[in-house]
Parts: structure tokens; sequence; C-alpha cells
């Protein structure tokens, strides 16, 4: 499975192409996003209650204010009311408005609260989804996507998505409700100075609209090129060595400083824009409130108008202001969690190439007898386009080794990766004990087949651990079995924290055959019923490879063992030797059966071993994988 590309990719300028931008796609994403917040349905009730109770009370404080005013007013133009009585009706009118706020600023820090533990809900789950369906992605997609861009989407994108759902969201519907609430009072008032006093809205909303679609755009930019900063900045980590001995860091330096340039040009347009367009609606919002005013004071000097209505107006227009310019941080929150949104679930909609079938069952236990039916494969968008297995076919008893041997690039190691089903077939079977590998469910697949390979990856944890991965709780006592078994006990009995010191980043602090020996007994560990090895021991000395070798006769007297080798000194006492030509089987059978015919085999024993047809005692010459 490879990652959709749009068709018409736009390039950023550093020869990277950067998708083009559906904006059509805010609402479904917003949507979308909106749904996930539901899953908590009464935090979210409490969460929109606050925000619309302190909307109300926002727009209770001009009315309260209003009144104040004309009662205020009324009261001194009459000659004969008591100041005492107009001092205490504006004190009770303070008092309400003092209740009013701190009713508005208990209900906004709830709303506030409700908001970001909604948001960190979300965020949590959307992580642990989005990982999980990393882990369900054929090793195919994996291929085709770089581990840094993943990384990406998972940790930044999921922040855009989290920023959106703690503010953004409920402070729209606050000011949908102000908005729409304090419009109807103002009009249905008075019709003119209300529509003067909400003139500035149509304008705030076309400029947010417009700012919406650009800050979209240039959200979905700056993240593509986020990434490519991730990926840069993890190859050059994990290839230090290298970049140290072809003294390299200029080259790396300048990489990721025109990577780094263009992601600060970027944002510093995203902040010219999102300013340009605040400062064009303060604008806008001012020359409503001069409008109010000119117009309104010759309405209130013709009786039209009472003062208090005018400072209602202007009080409303007051408050209104904050939340108006909050519009900016609301569209600015959208545009990015559309953009961030978009990529995390064009990975999470994906359906896994390798996937369990609807009536997938555990694979039956069995003796571990595999058995490959001509199988062909070819590798999805291959560089030749020719299939790179053909007609293969083979039998593997418990308690047999087979020995896959040939030249690079003939096939070994696909034939490891279509046992625990890393890809599938494109045509024939693969079956353990009779049923096809496809109608089992992977786990149970996988927990059956084990798998050594050469390219070791070791966690940045105790020996113990990385030797325990496949079963944690596992005792000591077998560890150590594994261990002694690939040759590794020693070595790890010498070291100061002995199972518990820490192997380091991928291992650093191990040797290649250390490593190795690592894997080995991590793949025994787990007692497969079938055990691939694809050149496992190839870090090894012969003289190691040769005592793992005679270790694991002992041990595989129970598996069905395969192993994929370029040395073929230790491969003398196998069941059968299959050597592989061009994704074909050229030739198989015994070592002494393969020296007899002279073909393939025999040149390969012959080049290794100066001609010799014996097994030698120094460590034979490798031939190049």
């Amino acid at each position: 499975m490879t990652p959709s590309s749009p068709p018409r990719p736009e390039a950023d300028g550093l020869g990277t192409h950067l998708p083009i931008v559906d904006v059509k796609a805010m609402p479904r994403i917003l949507l979308r996003l909106t749904r996930l917040a539901l899953r908590y349905p009464w935090r979210c009730s409490i969460a929109v209650g606050s925000a619309l109770g302190a909307a109300v009370l926002n727009l209770v404080t001009p009315r309260l204010l209003g009144g104040a005013v004309d009662q205020a007013r009324l009261l001194l133009a009459d000659a004969h009311a008591d100041p005492i009585e107009a001092r205490q009706a504006l004190l009770i009118t303070a008092g309400l408005v003092i209740l009013a706020s701190a009713a508005r600023g208990i209900l906004t820090g709830l709303q506030g609260y409700q908001g970001e533990y909604i948001a960190n809900r979300v965020g949590y789950d959307l992580r642990l989804t989005f990982f999980d369906q990393l882990q369900r992605l054929s090793f195919a997609y994996h291929d085709a996507m770089h581990s840094g861009e993943l990384i990406s989407r998972g940790i930044l994108d999921v922040e855009g998505v989290r920023g959106f759902l703690e503010s953004g969201l409920l402070r729209a519907v606050s000011l949908i409700l102000l908005v729409a609430v304090g419009s109807w009072r103002l009009i249905s008032t008075d019709a003119v100075t209300g529509c003067l006093a909400l003139s500035f809205v149509p304008f705030v909303v076309w400029r947010a609209a417009r700012m919406g679609a650009l800050l979209r755009i240039s959200w979905v930019r700056l993240q593509e090129l986020m990434s490519q900063l991730s990926r840069t900045m993890e190859e050059s980590l994990q290839g230090a060595r290298v970049v140290r001995a072809y003294a390299a860091k200029a080259f790396e330096l300048v990489k990721f400083d025109r990577a780094s340039d263009a992601a600060l040009r970027l944002s510093n347009r995203r902040i010219t824009l999102r300013m340009s367009s605040v400062a064009q609606m303060t604008l806008a919002y001012y020359a409503a409130m001069g409008l109010v005013l000119l117009i309104g004071g010759h309405r209130v000097a013709s009786g039209r108008l009472t003062v208090g209505y005018l400072t209602e107006i202007l009080t409303f227009m007051t408050i209104l202001q904050q939340p108006l310019r909050q519009i900016a941080m609301v569209v600015n929150a959208s545009a990015r969690a559309t953009s961030a949104g978009g990529r995390l679930f064009e990975i999470l909609d994906l359906e896994p190439e390798i996937r369990d079938t609807p009536d997938a069952r555990d694979l039956a236990p069995g003796q571990g007898v595999l058995r490959f039916e001509g199988v062909c494969f070819s590798y999805a968008g291959g560089p030749t386009g020719r299939p790179t297995l053909s007609d293969i076919s083979f039998e593997v008893q418990p308690g047999q080794t087979l020995a896959i041997v040939g030249p690079p690039g003939s096939g070994k190691s696909t034939i490891a990766h279509l046992v625990p089903r890393f890809y599938d077939v494109t045509a024939g079977r693969i079956t353990i004990d009779g049923q096809d590998i496809r109608t089992v469910t992977l786990g149970s697949l996988r927990r059956a087949v084990g798998l050594v390979q050469q390219d070791v990856f070791l966690f940045d944890t105790s020996v113990s651990n990385n030797v325990a991965y496949a079963e944690p709780e596992v005792d000591e006592d077998a560890i150590i079995a594994a261990t002694s078994v690939a040759q590794l006990h020693e070595h790890v009995d010498r070291l100061p924290a002995r199972y518990l010191t820490r192997v380091g980043e991928r291992g650093v602090a191990l040797s290649g055959g250390q490593r190795q020996r690592t894997s080995i007994a991590r793949g025994l560990i787990a007692r497969p019923a079938i055990m691939i090895l694809d050149d496992a021991t190839a870090a090894i000395d012969a003289t190691t490879e040769r005592r793992i070798h005679d270790r694991l006769k002992d041990v595989n007297r129970a598996m069905t063992t395969i192993i994929i080798a370029h040395r073929l000194g230790p491969l003398r006492d196998v069941d059968e030797i299959i050597v592989l030509d061009d994704g074909r089987i050229a030739e198989r059978g015994r070592h002494d059966q393969l020296i007899a015919q002279n073909g393939t085999y025999a040149a390969l024993w012959r080049l290794q071993n100066g001609g010799e047809a014996r097994l030698p005692s120094a460590e034979p010459a490798r031939v190049s994988a």
C-alpha cells in the first residue's frame, strides 16, 4: 500500500513537493474533530453550558448599565426625587453588575477547564489510535513513508487538533450566541443604530473566512516543511557516524538551514496575514463605533433614543470587541486543526493491506510443518517490474533445517518476510500444518514464527528487557538459557550490571556480533514453532557461529528451522539446501549432493574455501551480500 498523493503537487523551492490544499475540506474535518470531543458528553455539556452562560451574562451587563444611566437621568431630572433613593438604585445596579461579572468569570473558568480536559483527552485518544494504526499498516506502507514524517504527524498534528478543541470550538459557540442575541436586542429596539453597531460584523466574517482559507493553505505547507525538518534531523542523528566520518557537518547544516529558513519565511508570512486581517477587522470595528456615536448622538438629541440605550449599544460593542478580535484566533486554530486533522485522518482512514480476514481464526496448535506451494511474489511498484519469487515450493518438517542460499537479490529475505505475513504472496500459498496463513490471525501466526534478521534493532533498555521482549514475564533462568545458546551469556555476565546493563540507542553499546547474538536470544525466548534465521550470524566470527549452530541443533529438535546464509560452512549438516537464482530454485539437495552436481552451490563453496570441498578450520571468506 502506498500513500495517496495529489495529482498536481506544488514545489516549495527546496526540491520538496507539497500537496494541493483542499480548502473545502474544513467543515468536514472540523465536524469530525467535534464528534471526537462529543465522546465525552457530560464534560461537553458542562463546557458548552458554561460558554453559553458566560455569553448571556455578557449581554446582561450592557442592559444593566443602560438602565442605570436612564434611571439616574430621570431621578436627576425630577426635582422632587430623593437623592438617597437614586444612590441606592445605582448601588443595586452596581452590585448586579459585579455579581454578573463574578458569575461570568466563574463560568469562563469552568469553560476553560472543561475545554482543556476534553482537548487533552481527545489528544490522548488520537495519539494512541495513530500509534496503533502505524503498528497495523503493512511493511509496504512503511517502505514508502519516511519515519520522520510519521513522527511529525503523531506529535505536531495531534497538538494542532488539541489546540482547536481547547479554545477555538468553545470560543466559536460563545461568539455565535453573543452576536445572535445581541443583534436581536439592538435591532428590535432601534433598527438604525442597531444596524450601524453591527455594520462591521459582515466585513469581519468575510475577512475571517478569507483568512481561514489562506491560513489553511499556509498551515499545510508549514507542516510539510516541519516534517521535512524532522526527516532531516532524524537522518542526521541516525547517521551521525557517517556524517563525522566524511566531515559532512557543513553539508548537513546547510541542508537543515535551508529547510529551517523556508519554514521561518512561511511562518512570517502567516503572521503577516493574520495581523493584517486583525488590523482591518479592528479598523472596521472602530469605524462602526464612530458611526454609532455620530448617528446615535443625533437621535438622542432629537429625543428618538435615550442616553441609556446609547450607553447600552456602546457597552455591548465594547464587550463584543474582545470576542471579535478572537475570531482571528478561532480561525487560526480552525485552519491549523483542519490541516493537522486532515493529515492524521489520511493515515487513520487507511485499510491495512495485511490484515485479518473477517473469519480469521487463531492458528491451530500443530507440529509446525511449513509448506510453500507454487509461491510467486512481486513487490508493488518494484523498480524492475519483474517477480521477486517464481514458483517456489518446499516443505520443512519439525526438527528439520532448511538452508537457503543464493546471490544478492535472489529473493532469500523475501521468503523470510512472507512466512510471518509481512507481505502477502502474489500467487500460490503458504501453509503451516495445512492451514493457509492468510486465513489465520496475524497475532497467532507471528507468535508461532520467530524471525531473526541481519539488521538488528535493539531498544534503549537493558539486555534483559531486549532478550525478553517477546515474553516480558519470562524468568531470569530462561533468559540465561537463551543467551547461552546464542553464545552471549559469558559476555553479559562480565558486565558491571550484568543483564541490567543498558545497551544504548539501537544497541550502540554492543558490537555488531553481540547485537546479532542478542537478537538470536530474543528469537529463542518465545519458543516459536518455526524459527527463521535471516543471515543472523553475518557479523559473528566463524568459531562463535559454529558453536551457535551446534547449540541450535539441540534446541531445534522441536522446531522447524530455516537458515538464510551467505557463509556455507555451517550448512554441511542441514537437511536440505535450496539455491535461489533470480527468484527461482536453481538447485536443491544436501551439501554433498550439491557439491557433486558441480553447479552454483559448488562454485560458491570453492570460492569460500579455496577449492577445498571440506569445512575449513579457519574463518572462511564471506561472499558479499
